[in-house]
């Protein structure tokens, strides 16, 4: 082969490569951004780890050895590398932490981090005592949000969207029973809404909805719903129905539990998943969209539908969970200004996730008492990426993420091909939407000539 055409294959594959980078970065991380990133980090560790300070100086010993042998001092250690691990998002490098180290320390020098070893993100976080995993992303995974083929679910464990570090984000209705969506108009709010539903819709689950804009949200989806209501008045009714359903089921806790001496303890239960399969309930989950329009009232009878419609949210989110009711609650703000029992019902709203808002103070009411710099990191959010969001909970921990975009044809469709998983709950039949049968096709008369414009 000639030099000629050796330069020529080699510009060749460079702007193959550059094209490559810009237009489909997934495709070349896994190609080749994948191995020149680890020969980065490879070569480049040592100084790294010693020039953003995460090395520790040489024990006595070791100064005490190379004195005697008059040798020079050596070199401060770094954490030892114990695991490299490439992914389809970037690489996994979990360390070993030297005496006198911290994790802290690597949680606060991520971006130095990522500048050095020319990554697009690097994520801290401690495994156990004294090992540390940083979690690199090669590429922007939030441009274009693509989910993994296969995620592992079970349960009431659904996948709803893409991390920042190139995780799948999970909502577990199981370890965070209620939660928060904040977004303004064109956030993605709706959006990830709907992916709940979407991958709620397949499980063995009641999905009971609230929509007071006449149901423009939930009515699409309203075949695999067991209970609806798109009005005020009919979402009081609805929600003091399901605390009457909260109460129905402790009475079969209480009946089931049947303590004693000889009880073995695993058969011991206070809520639904330790009874038996046969008299378990259907667990359900609630969706509240547009929470203001619960809220607000102008009349002295809407103030007091609004008292009722509070008091129902606050006990349903007290006590819910025992009894397999969880609440997923949206709106564009949630303040106190839309009167008395907001605060208190915010406050049990565990999991929290807001998407881009219109101000500090709307931040601040989903994250404002548990996590400032999630509160800055809300009000970064630009306006040309819906869909992304911070998303955080009770411990003051956050990650931004991004639902990948669903259409409402796809919602639909997924809806309807579960729609015989619709569970009827027992006393929320009222509440059951009405749904048109499909219209029947219409058959030609035998004989007749097919009809042509």
């Amino acid at each position: 082969m000639s030099t000629t055409t050796f330069v020529v294959l080699a510009l060749v594959a460079v702007v193959v490569a550059l094209v490559l980078r810009r237009l489909r970065p997934a495709w070349y991380w896994l190609s080749i951004g994948v191995t020149l990133a680890m020969v980065r980090v490879v070569v480049r560790y040592a100084s790294v780890m010693d020039a953003c300070g995460l090395t520790v100086p040489p024990s006595r010993l070791r100064l005490t050895l190379a004195r005697l042998a008059r040798r020079p001092a050596p070199d401060p250690r770094a954490p030892r590398i114990l695991r490299m691990r490439p992914t389809r998002t970037g690489l996994v490098l979990r360390l070993k932490l030297q005496p006198g180290q911290d994790a802290f320390d690597f949680a606060a020098s991520t971006d130095r981090l990522r500048h050095s070893f020319s990554m697009h993100g690097v994520a801290s976080r401690e495994i156990k005592s004294g090992v540390v995993e940083l979690r690199m992303t090669g590429y922007d995974v939030l441009r274009r949000v693509q989910m993994p083929l296969s995620v592992e679910t079970a349960g009431l464990r659904v996948p709803v969207a893409l991390r920042e570090d190139g995780e799948v984000h999970f909502r577990d209705y199981r370890e965070v029973p209620h939660a928060l969506n904040l977004g303004a108009t064109l956030s993605g709010k709706s959006v990830y809404q709907r992916n709940l539903v979407k991958e709620l819709a397949s499980r063995h689950v009641a999905l009971v909805g609230i929509d007071c804009k006449e149901g423009v949200e939930l009515a699409p989806l309203a075949r695999r719903f067991s209970a609806l209501a798109d009005n005020p008045d009919d979402a009081a009714d609805l929600l003091e129905a399901l605390v009457g359903r909260m109460a129905d089921i402790y009475q079969v806790i209480r009946r089931e539990q049947r303590i004693s001496s000889d009880t073995p303890d695993a058969e011991i239960t206070a809520d639904i998943w330790g009874l038996p399969e046969e008299v378990r309930p259907v667990p359900v989950v609630l969706f509240v969209d547009e929470v203001a329009e619960l809220a607000l009232f102008s009349t002295a009878a809407e103030k007091k539908r609004r008292e009722r419609i509070v008091t129902a949210l606050v006990r349903l989110v007290q006590l819910g969970r025992a009894a397999g009711i969880y609440v997923e609650i949206c709106g564009q703000r949630f303040g106190a200004e839309l009167g008395d029992g907001i605060t208190m019902l915010r406050a049990q709203l565990t999991g929290r996730v807001s998407h881009r808002v219109n101000d500090e103070a709307s931040a601040k009411m989903a994250f404002g008492d548990i996590s400032p710099d999630a509160v800055l990191a809300t009000t970064q959010i630009p306006v040309e990426r819906p869909g992304l969001a911070v998303a955080g909970d009770s411990t003051g921990g956050w990650v931004r993420i991004r639902t990948p975009f669903t259409t409402l044809r796809q919602a639909v469709n997924t809806c309807a091909a579960h729609a015989h998983r619709t569970p009827d709950l027992g006393g929320l039949e009222r509440f059951r939407p009405a749904l048109p049968d499909p219209a029947p096709a219409e058959i030609p008369a035998p004989g007749s000539a097919p009809v042509t414009a």
